[in-house]
């Protein structure tokens, strides 16, 4: 039929559906099948899931455009990785060392690394520079499992490169297959020759107002705000202040907090009904009381901790108090990795989160971090057909193996399109 193409993912060992919350990770196990729809109605979009008998018989007068033989295979939902740096320009591999020889993320910030020096760097480039590195990080991402990624700005902190950044992730948005949410981080440190309070006001008075009159007149669309809380950089107060007008003009507030020092942050998002805060390894006990009341998610970003020799953020304290908590690789310039199945890891061995738990941080809990959660994240009918395919007849393979998704996933999909097919694939035996 023109205009219609079918996909039938078939006799999968385990089709792992991914349930919405705490330990229990809902999943079929053999002989498990799948389709997917794509045409101007059901854009790609999962038709079915089920046992392989029941979707032949509802299928059998069907002609699918493709049919993959996932015999000895898993089917899981592909993985959303809820926070990342990825528009940027410049290297700062020469900080690793600093970093090994003990300068703190601070010191770095104060001597004129860290973020200004990436800022510097990236105003200079030409938006088409930029959106070539960028092209290039979101494959990488997508060959590692990652369908759907939150982006932010914020190596700009004026007005013009900001604007310069939203348009190159715009531009993906519309030529990549892969899901973007897009996030304004303009407060994401305080520009040379301003103060945070000029700074603040800059951003309220006229980045603000800019974007509002982008998106009325379609040119970008951004989901969300971000703010650095943090010592040295926005206070509390300024916060509030950024985030409650990026709320007035529809924006998600979705924001790094309590990272470095307990600023109770967490509190404040929680009072101003932010969808997530990512990092928390400051967190306080009534600031993780508060998320859990309020539904905010915590994005927990294992790299960053890492990296940078952080205590690591209380995750069984979250999740045993009822927060929503999520996962994100934190990809930037300070934490350079694209791989949610490494950050899985991390979670796990670091975090002490079950496999099952960051398996749901990666897919279903990170989608509702970003407000998706009610089309991405999970195997269910009627949500889109974002799909990962392993060589394992065990799930847990793509957690376990540490740095080892590059033999291990066959295909990516997207809204039921094949985006990446592992050159090995059929080649390497199951593991």
């Amino acid at each position: 039929m023109a205009g219609r193409q079918r996909l039938l993912l078939e006799n999968a060992q385990q089709l792992v559906l991914v349930c919405a919350r705490g330990e229990e990770c809902l999943r079929r196990e053999g002989a498990c099948s799948l389709a997917v729809l794509r045409n101007a109605s059901l854009d790609g979009c999962i038709k079915a899931v089920g046992q392989a008998g029941v979707i032949r018989n509802q299928f059998s007068g069907t002609t699918f455009e493709r049919i993959i033989d996932c015999s000895g295979k898993c089917v899981l939902p592909g993985l959303v990785d809820a926070h990342t740096h990825p528009v940027w320009a410049g290297d700062r591999v020469h900080e690793f060392a600093m970093k090994l020889a003990g300068a703190s993320y601070m010191e770095i910030h104060q001597a004129g690394g860290g973020i200004h020096f990436t800022v510097e760097h990236t105003r200079k480039a030409t938006e088409e520079e930029l959106f070539n590195l960028f092209k290039d990080r979101l494959e990488r991402m997508r060959r590692a499992g990652s369908t759907l990624v939150e982006c932010k700005s914020g190596y700009g902190l004026n007005l013009e490169t900001e604007l310069k950044m939203l348009k190159v992730i715009e531009r993906a948005k519309q030529s990549m297959d892969i899901g973007i949410s897009s996030t304004y981080c303009g407060a994401h440190s305080v520009p040379k020759g301003k103060t945070a309070t000029e700074a603040t006001d800059d951003i309220i008075n006229n980045h603000l107002p800019k974007l509002k009159e982008l998106q009325l007149s379609g040119e970008i669309h951004v989901n969300n705000i971000d703010v650095f809380c943090e010592k040295g950089v926005f206070d509390l107060d300024s916060t509030r202040r950024i985030l409650q007008a990026g709320k007035d003009i529809g924006l998600q507030i979705n924001f790094h907090g309590d990272e470095l020092h307990p600023m109770k942050s967490a509190e404040l998002g929680a009072e101003l009904g932010a969808r997530a805060i990512s990092h928390l390894e400051e967190v306080s006990d009534e600031g993780i009381m508060a998320m859990a009341r309020a539904k905010c998610a915590a994005v927990l970003l294992p790299t960053t901790a890492y990296m940078l020799r952080l205590k690591q953020p209380r995750a069984r304290k979250m999740l045993e108090e009822g927060v929503i908590v999520a996962l994100g690789s934190d990809f930037n310039p300070n934490a350079y990795c694209f791989s949610m199945p490494m950050v899985m890891h991390l979670a796990c061995v670091n975090m002490k989160m079950s496999m099952n738990e960051a398996l749901a941080a990666a897919t279903i809990n990170a989608a509702y971090a970003l407000g998706k959660s009610d089309t991405h994240g999970s195997l269910e009918t009627g949500k889109q057909g974002d799909l990962l395919i392993i060589n394992s007849s065990r799930w847990e393979h793509l957690i376990y193996q540490f740095g080892g998704h590059e033999a291990l996933i066959d295909y990516v999909i997207v809204k039921g399109k094949v985006v990446y097919q592992n050159e090995r694939c059929g080649i390497t035996s199951s593991y």
